[in-house]
């Protein structure tokens, strides 16, 4: 009786603000879209709902048609009713059940979508065939507002896929196969591209975001001729546009053009274009379009991505094309390649004299472009590498004059320094572009021919370091070389590549070997050189860093001098980086854990267990410890100590990520203990209220705790495992005390100040304990508290912490739930023994992570309930049959089931959580989930027998454990049986000499929300509930992964 009434209350209401709008005309225009939303939420809820045999609310778009037929504004205020109604029906509501969501979407696309396309298409239609006065407020008002409806119909969401709009990659439009006669109707086309010509630029925008949609509409809905055809009408409406393009000049238009022609290509095979009558005339016509969309470089950038995705698509699709129509492409992919080469260089110039944004600042914006000219200029690449040599010459020469003229001007020397820029950039993308199966050793020799100007170029620019030189040059060599390394140096090089043939006469470089030492000799003037460029040095030491990722170049790369020089002399004196001047921001730091990292690997191919090697390696950090030790006893130059620890602190980490062995791991921690990790541990006391401080020293001793390649496991003569836990325990209990007291922090400075910390402490202990090579036994054994401290510290910083931060911030819920995790498998007594709130925090953070998007968490939060339900059940089922020495962990598991009893909701919850997981959502992680689900089903059954006995009664036989108690209103406050007391608290009895329960009942089912139950019970089993009575519901597929039935029979 309740929903009828709200059906009808929501009814009266809906009705109530449709005749509120329709004669209030006059209202604010975000009025009128708020009562309008009001209008599509309650539609949208109540899609489902029936009043006499009628499912009310999907009459709306009758009741709009009202407004169709009245006034311009009561005509435009339907529409918006439509377009939001549309809007809403494919907005994505992520509190409740995506399969509620889907259905009443599905529903709405069959039965309402493509009358309200065919309804919108129509008033286009009128629109069209009178004329248009585009004066009029009003009507403009209108067109606008149907073209939005008409995007919305097209931008739904047919089938669930959730694609993202903001994404070009996922760019099919799943029509439903009813619209396919809409589609086939040369009309529909023709209308839109009517409009295109028709509209004012802020209108036709979005006639042009239409056709983006109609070129994306998915192959499978026409027939191979009706596809052609279909094809064909687009390729028309192109090429009009491109014969009239006055609309053009519009951004927006520009960019939803640009937008359809990359779909075209996208949605169609190469072979399928040239068969198109027009496509000669059309491929000429965007070739044009393209060329000079690239000469005016500073017109709408953005765009360019999609004209050069419509290019590399078509070049890269030209040696799988079998017509035997010509493609043309071999003519206009090299006239494109011209015309970015030549535009990019004409632009410095302009950039330099009028002081604009210089393009090669916007370096993602540049390698995006760059990666998608590879493709193009590979085609008919001899013409691209003629003019390359032709231009880099030119310009290298004009460079070497203004260097030797002593009147050179300033404004033209940065000109010519931008060209070489571009210059080297571009030929590191040709070169790069390489591909295996396509390319000769003509190719080869040609990019030995351009490499060869580069490497000159940087002999060049070397010589006159540090007076002449020129960060956007160097940036630019350092693209060229890592391309020139994937593309040419590796395991799988080939000594015989011709592209070694030209720089051999010229540079003597004959093969791989020499490059890497070109390399290497570039890295080493960097360093020295670039100490305050960080962009120069981070990208120097990334390349560094892949040059030392594989083992067959380091055992070539150790050979070099300048890597022997590297290795002996890291000190700040031959690499300015590494100082600790003020100069140098703290986050300029970072760069040193990358190059440690990769002088590491560098000194391990040779080191095997050489320890006076690598004594000799660590002594400059040995003499930068030796300082600080110094500084920190007289008690001055503070500031000189934190910045110096910091760099310390970046450095070891480095040294530590790269030692995956046990011999090399041991010979790092016999360095650092007992001498320097007390340093680490005091500087942590005394300035644990700054972050850049505190941070790499909490990352450093993270990474000291992960076995990684079972690096800790050390001779069982060795106490060096519980060593370094107790020094990772000092150090986490100092934090985590020093921490709670900077009391509370603005929402901008919690994460930084102390959550990132925190997150930090939790992922080092987390390593410890699943780690392998501490036996936290032994400290209790031998009265050693540093394992109790740290996992006091732990619950100090937890509860510091809200439910609401574990979740919204990444890093502490990823680092938070696996070390809970490890908790619950090992160490389940530390868990019985928290004080209650504690526990119910700790069970709360649970049930709110099973809940969230992110697998890693909702996976962890799974197992860490199977492992607490699996340890409850166990010690039910061990209850009457403990020997005397098992009391202390019965003790244990009697307080963890004497909470549950206190608190029944908090498993009653996580139930409800699973179960509509499995049965309603989407389930990503279907098996994790699955764990514990049994688990529970089978608790709520064995807490509630247990709970039901007597209080001391003692058990000469065991009660049956499927039995179930009586729910006498006496025994309320002393049981916990979810089945029972929240279906029909204090009523249900049953015997076995009785009738049969419910399905949901037999199963112990009842706790699930109504929704849930009630599918349940709408598809009861063909037999009695038993073993098997999950692999007869209708659901067994989605619930296979938990088909396991209690050991014990149902005692019917």
């Amino acid at each position: 009786m309740s929903q009828q009434v709200s059906t009808f209350i929501r009814t009266r209401n809906r009705n109530y603000i449709l005749n509120y709008v329709a004669s209030q005309l006059k209202l604010a225009p975000f009025v009128i879209q708020a009562l309008i939303q009001v209008i599509a939420k309650i539609t949208k809820l109540g899609w489902f709902e029936v009043q006499k045999d009628q499912f009310v609310f999907r009459e709306i778009i009758a009741d709009v048609k009202k407004f169709l037929q009245g006034t311009v504004e009561h005509c435009v205020i339907g529409v918006i009713i439509l377009s939001e109604l549309t809007q809403e029906m494919n907005l994505v509501d992520y509190s409740r059940p995506s399969a509620k969501h889907r259905k009443i979407a599905t529903s709405f696309r069959d039965t309402s979508l493509k009358d309200i396309l065919v309804l919108a298409c129509s008033l286009l239609k009128e629109v069209l065939a009178k004329p248009l006065n585009l004066q009029d407020q009003g009507q403009q008002n209108l067109v606008m507002q149907v073209l939005k409806l008409v995007l919305n119909c097209l931008n739904f969401d047919f089938i669930g896929s959730s694609a993202d709009e903001s994404a070009d990659d996922l760019c099919t439009v799943q029509i439903p196969t009813t619209w396919r006669t809409i589609f086939l109707e040369p009309e529909t086309l023709d209308l839109f591209f009517n409009l295109y010509h028709s509209l004012p630029p802020l209108l036709s925008q979005l006639a042009l975001s239409c056709l983006v949609q109609f070129a994306s509409t998915r192959r499978s809905l026409f027939s191979s001729p009706e596809r052609a055809k279909y094809l064909g009408n687009l390729i028309k409406g192109v090429k009009r546009i491109l014969e009239n393009p006055q609309g053009l000049s519009d951004p927006g238009n520009y960019h939803e053009f640009c937008r359809f022609l990359a779909r075209l290509k996208t949605n169609y095979q190469l072979g399928e274009l040239v068969m198109v009558k027009e496509y000669p005339e059309v491929i000429r016509l965007i070739a044009n379009f393209t060329i000079t969309s690239l000469q005016h470089w500073e017109f709408a950038p953005n765009s360019v991505h999609y004209l050069l995705t419509l290019w590399q698509r078509m070049v890269a699709s030209v040696p799988f094309v079998k017509s035997t129509e010509p493609h043309l492409l071999d003519t206009y992919a090299p006239e494109i390649t011209e015309a970015f080469i030549t535009s990019r260089l004409e632009s410095v110039a302009i950039v330099v004299r009028d002081n604009l944004d210089d393009p090669l600042d916007d370096t993602a914006t540049v390698f995006q472009q760059l990666e998608q000219l590879c493709t193009v200029s590979r085609c008919e690449y001899e013409k691209t590498c003629a003019l390359l040599i032709q231009l880099f010459d030119q310009n290298a020469q004009n460079y070497q004059k203004l260097l030797h003229s002593a009147s050179g001007l300033s404004m033209d020397m940065a000109i010519q320094e931008g060209r070489l820029a571009w210059l080297v950039y571009l030929v590191g993308t040709v070169v790069g572009g390489r591909l295996t199966y396509t390319s000769t050793d003509e190719h080869d020799a040609m990019d030995g021919e351009l490499s060869c100007r580069v490497f000159q170029l940087i002999s060049l620019m070397d010589t006159g370091l540090p007076q002449c030189s020129n960060e956007k040059i160097e940036l630019a060599i350092l693209w060229f070389l890592d391309q020139f390394r994937k593309t040419y140096v590796g395991d799988q090089l080939q000594r015989t590549s011709k592209v070694y043939a030209r720089m051999s006469e010229v540079l003597g470089i004959t093969d791989d070997n020499h490059v890497l030492e070109t390399f290497m000799t570039k890295i080493v003037t960097n360093l020295k050189y670039w100490g305050r460029c960080e962009p120069v040095i981070s990208r120097t030491l990334q390349f560094l860093n892949d040059l030392s990722v594989g083992y067959i170049l380091l055992k070539k790369l150790v050979k070099i001098d300048a890597v022997k020089f590297m290795l002996k002399n890291h000190t700040s004196e031959h690499f300015p980086f590494l100082g600790i001047s003020d100069s140098y921001s703290l986050s300029d730091f970072r760069c040193r854990t990358t190059f440690y990292t990769a002088l590491t690997r560098l000194l391990m191919v040779d080191l095997g267990e050489d320890e006076d090697e690598f004594e000799n390696f660590m002594l400059p950090l040995t003499v930068s410890f030796e300082t600080v030790l110094q500084i920190f006893n007289n008690n001055f130059k503070q500031e000189d100590v934190k910045r110096m620890l910091i760099g310390l602190a970046r450095d070891l980490r480095g040294i530590a990520f790269a030692l995956n062995t046990k011999t090399s791991y041991t010979m790092l921690f016999d360095w650092m203990y007992p001498t320097y990790l007390p340093i680490l541990q005091r500087a942590i006391e005394q300035w644990y209220g700054e972050p850049a401080c505190t941070t790499p020293i909490l990352k450093l001793m993270a990474e000291l705790m992960q076995n990684r390649s079972q690096r800790l496991n050390f001779d069982v003569s060795s106490p060096n495992g519980i060593l370094l836990f107790r020094e990772a325990s000092k150090m986490i209990c100092t934090y985590g005390n020093q921490i709670l007291s900077l009391g509370s922090l603005s929402k901008d400075q919690i994460y930084p100040m102390k959550l990132k910390g925190i997150s930090i402490c939790y992922s080092a202990l987390k390593s410890a304990l699943c780690g392998n090579y501490v036996s936290f036994g032994v400290f209790k054994l031998y009265g050693d508290n540093h394992f109790d401290n740290v996992l006091q510290a732990f619950v100090k910083m937890l509860l510091s912490v809200s439910h609401s931060d574990l979740l919204q911030y990444r890093k502490l819920s990823q680092s938070y739930y696996p070390l809970l995790e490890c908790l619950t498998q090992d160490h389940m007594s530390f868990i019985t023994n928290l004080e209650p709130p504690v526990l119910l925090y700790v069970l709360t953070s649970i049930s709110e992570g099973l809940t969230t998007l992110d697998t890693v968490v909702s996976s962890s939060c799974c197992t860490s309930l199977d492992y607490i339900v699996t340890y409850l059940f166990k010690h039910i089922a061990k209850e009457g049959k403990k020997p005397l020495r098992c009391r202390e962990a019965a003790q244990a598991g009697q307080r963890l089931l004497h909470f549950m009893q206190q608190n029944p909701d908090v498993l009653q919850q996580m139930t409800s959580v699973l179960m509509n997981t499995i049965v309603f959502e989407d389930c990503r992680n279907q098996w994790s989930v699955s764990r514990p689900l049994l688990g529970l089903i089978l608790l709520d059954e064995k807490v509630g027998v247990m709970a039901a006995r007597p209080q001391g009664a003692t058990t000469g036989k065991r009660q049956q454990p499927c039995a179930q108690p009586r729910c006498d209103s006496d025994r309320q406050g002393s049981q916990l049986s979810l089945s029972c007391d929240l279906e029909h608290p204090g009523t249900r009895s049953h015997s076995p000499g009785g009738s049969l329960p419910s399905c949901a009942e037999a199963s112990g089912l009842a706790f699930l929300e109504p929704r849930a139950r009630a599918v349940f019970q709408a598809h009861p089993p063909s037999f009695p509930c038993s073993r098997r009575f999950w692999a007869t519901t209708p659901f067994a597929p989605s619930l296979a992964p938990f088909c396991i039935w209690a050991p014990l029979d149902p005692p019917w």
